[in-house]
């Protein structure tokens, strides 16, 4: 039993140097750190932080106790919660560069070949000649965006028409796969040039490594707070693993395939301008390209697209999601923005993108959504590079940052009843043309890192990778303008 008291005794000495580090850093720096939750050696805050509560409603209720930003520690990692725009806005843009770094994390980096990608990747000379030459390429594909439009319009047409049917039969409809299938297929155009009818085997694997990936990360799993629990068996992260195997399987054909085939002369997709903007910069000999480019492989190139497509549906589905609760719950809302399109748009054609300044209403009903409920309520987490400072307060090296967006968009004192639903907030007084009423709106993030006949759907949202609303089914109403319409078509 000997090897038992010394582990004892290791795990006693252990916890005192703990223990006796974390109140030296405190008294240290004294109050010119952030106020901090009580945290206990190697486990951290976690036991303060234990709530009902969804996490970013909690860091949004510990300002009451510990002001707008506070500390905690997760783990042995350092965090700030930051919770209003001020300091916000510093992390993201005054500082931007000091504050762009990322933390690694057991999760992220079997999602992202150990941080090979644009969002999780950490700040260095390859990641920014990485964004660069993506920037490079989405300027190119740009071009390309009336190829996308038809696409979207298509898939929507395609979307009414299961509405239309269900409709004709009185079946209430869970909205929630049809708009993945319908968000899925748009994706796949812009990034592989491919579009899939439902039932498609290679779409329907698309559609389930997605979710699995989802589900996993989503989980905020203890392994990233405590990497060495990976040593035991752990079944999400073994879902994890075999999503990600069926999806750089996929990923990993198509680009094989756009290598074989590329044209310097013709741009069929995202992949497409990505390589060209890869090789045009390679091209360059410059010393600082050279430098730059320095461990870009193809797994960054295939990385960003699984970024593209992973986020790209996901947030654009979530937003749908909520967009039709809301209009659920207020009939109202839905009855301006159909008044608003027949007016501009009328019922000859489907609504285009260079419809969208002549639609304020529909656009402020946009913004709406994305304030009250935005996709991401906590951004992926910012790592300080360097020591600094926010705003009175120092921050060391290394010291993780969250930006609360759940609390700017519900700051009492920004926004005139938070909780409720008004598209109107984002209008002039005239109702003809947009408006910011505050600076506490930052649906995208900013900076460098810069997405009937039952009872009506929850609006309170679960909480993960994005904030979706519950599951729901919805019985269609078919417009009376609309059906004559269709019959005039056929």
């Amino acid at each position: 039993m000997a090897w038992f008291w010394c582990l004892c005794v290791f795990m006693v000495v252990g916890l005192t140097l703990l223990a006796l580090q974390f109140k030296f850093r405190m008294s240290a720096h004294g109050s010119r750190e952030p106020p901090h939750l009580p945290a206990l050696p190697l486990i951290g805050s976690l036991l303060s932080l234990q709530s009902e509560l969804q996490p970013h409603v909690l860091f949004k209720e510990l300002q009451v106790k510990y002001g707008q930003t506070y500390s905690l520690m997760m783990g042995s990692h350092s965090v700030i919660v930051v919770n209003h725009h001020v300091h916000a806005k510093e992390v993201l843009l005054k500082k931007g560069k000091t504050f762009a770094g990322r933390p690694r994390t057991v999760t992220t980096d079997i999602l992202t070949k150990d941080g090979k990608d644009i969002a999780f990747g950490d700040y260095s000379a390859t990641w920014k000649f990485h964004r660069k030459i993506v920037h490079a390429a989405l300027c190119m594909f740009g071009e390309g965006s009336a190829s996308i439009e038809k696409t979207i319009c298509a898939e929507a047409q395609s979307l009414c028409s299961v509405l239309s049917e269900a409709a004709d039969v009185g079946l209430a409809l869970d909205l929630s796969p049809e708009l993945t299938r319908a968000v899925t297929n748009v994706i796949c155009s812009l990034c592989f040039n491919s579009s899939y009818c439902r039932g498609d085997s290679e779409f329907e694997n698309m559609l389930q490594y997605s979710q699995g990936i989802v589900d996993t990360v989503a989980k905020d799993s203890l392994v990233d707070i405590f990497p060495w629990l990976q040593i035991f068996p752990n079944a999400d992260l073994r879902l994890l693993k075999h999503c990600v195997s069926i999806r750089d399987k996929l990923l990993q054909k198509k680009f094989d395939e756009h290598k074989v085939n590329y044209s310097d002369h013709v741009q069929r997709d995202l992949i497409d301008a990505l390589l060209r903007a890869k090789r045009s910069a390679e091209n360059n000999n410059t010393s600082e390209i050279s430098a730059e480019s320095v461990g870009l492989s193809d797994d960054h190139i295939l990385m960003t697209v699984g970024d593209i497509f992973g986020a790209g549906v996901e947030t654009t589905t979530t937003v749908l999601k909520w967009a039709i609760t809301y209009l659920i719950h207020h009939p109202e809302v839905q009855r301006r923005i159909q008044d608003e399109l027949d007016r501009t748009v009328g019922d000859s054609r489907s609504p285009k993108l260079t419809d969208r300044g002549s639609l304020p209403y529909l656009e402020a009903t946009i913004r709406e959504l994305l304030r009250i409920r935005p996709v991401a309520p906590l951004l992926i987490p910012h790592v300080a590079l360097c020591d600094t400072s926010l705003g009175d307060f120092t921050v060391r090296k290394g010291t993780r940052v969250i930006i609360n967006l759940w609390a700017l968009h519900h700051d009492e004192k920004e926004w005139k009843n938070p909780e409720r639903f008004d598209p109107g907030r984002f209008l002039n007084s005239e109702g003809t043309g947009l408006t910011i009423p505050s600076p506490s709106y930052l649906p995208f993030g900013a900076g460098l890192r810069v997405c009937l006949g039952h009872d009506l759907p929850s609006l309170e949202g679960k909480f993960g990778v994005v904030l979706q609303p519950a599951k729901y089914k919805v019985n269609a109403t078919i417009r009376p303008d609309w059906a004559r319409h269709k019959c005039q078509a056929e």
